[in-house]
């Protein structure tokens, strides 16, 4: 990737976008997937990066396990792995239509998307149409979860994070999701959905951030297609961020912050036109 933005860190947040005047190394991924047994199958994403200082960058971004055979539809997922919130936060980089992330993710979820350790558990309805429901359970401390405790010493909103303990499951991020599909015809597709992200913040013991989105997308493909093309997709989400700051990581000196709520809303919409085979238009 490659950019002219003379205020890079400000339009470009995102930990795989352009992150410099010039050319970018934003991603080179190895992915390892195969069967663990006849209930399991694992996967891990290890990313390397070029930083904008020529240091090479290791990072293990994924590594989980799924199960395979649970009945009734329902599947369970263990590990490290990106939290099924909207459509973009889930998804890797060389799935992207854009070669950067919408602002509004970089905002909300950090550089690196939110992502931590966990389980979630998925159920396919027993529906004529596509339905299926998610709800997450991570670990919500870390530098991938900038809007919830984040990393003790950093600050949000002005305020110093501290160390939080885990003493009960409110503790931790819960994230429900839920998605639907339908063929509106031969030729057109619709995906609609909603997220919410709950848990506490860094900020002290009753900080609390509510993050709420809904997500869709439609695509149209001809009926006469070649190879996928040609074909016309739109794609946008929604997000709105409640976060609650308290006044207990303040310092205590008279004109330190006190407590206060801060809330935000951004989206991204975009349009792609495969017009050729091997050939996509997008804004």
């Amino acid at each position: 990737g490659a950019t002219t933005a003379t205020d890079v860190p400000a339009l470009e947040p995102g930990g795989h976008d352009p992150s410099q005047r010039g050319f970018t190394v934003q991603n080179l991924e190895l992915v390892l997937e195969g069967a663990v047994d006849p209930y399991f199958r694992g996967q891990a994403n290890v990313v390397l990066q070029i930083s904008p200082e020529g240091e090479s960058v290791v990072e293990l971004e994924e590594a989980y396990a799924t199960t395979t055979s649970l009945p009734h539809g329902l599947q369970l997922k263990a590990g490290q792995f990106f939290t099924e919130f909207g459509r973009l936060n889930p998804s890797h980089p060389h799935s992207w239509d854009f070669v950067d992330q919408p602002l509004v993710n970089g905002r909300f979820f950090g550089p690196d998307g939110l992502r931590s350790v966990g389980a979630r558990l998925s159920w396919l309805l027993p529906t004529d149409f596509y339905s299926e429901a998610f709800l997450t359970l991570q670990n919500s401390q870390g530098e991938t979860l900038s809007s919830f405790r984040g990393v003790p010493g950093e600050t949000l909103f002005g305020r110093e994070l501290v160390d939080r303990d885990v003493k009960t499951v409110s503790d931790l991020l819960l994230v429900p999701r839920y998605a639907a599909s339908f063929d509106l015809s031969d030729t057109q597709t619709l995906l609609v959905g909603a997220s919410a992200a709950l848990g506490p913040n860094g900020t002290g013991t009753d900080g609390r951030t509510r993050i709420y989105g809904v997500d869709g997308f439609w695509k149209w493909k001809a009926p006469n297609a070649f190879k996928g093309f040609p074909f016309v997709k739109v794609q946008g989400e929604l997000m709105y961020r409640d976060l609650f700051a308290d006044t207990s990581a303040a310092p205590s000196d008279a004109g330190a912050p006190g407590a206060a709520s801060f809330d935000y809303w951004g989206g991204y919409l975009q349009v792609n036109w495969g017009f050729k085979p091997g050939f996509v238009a997008g804004i």
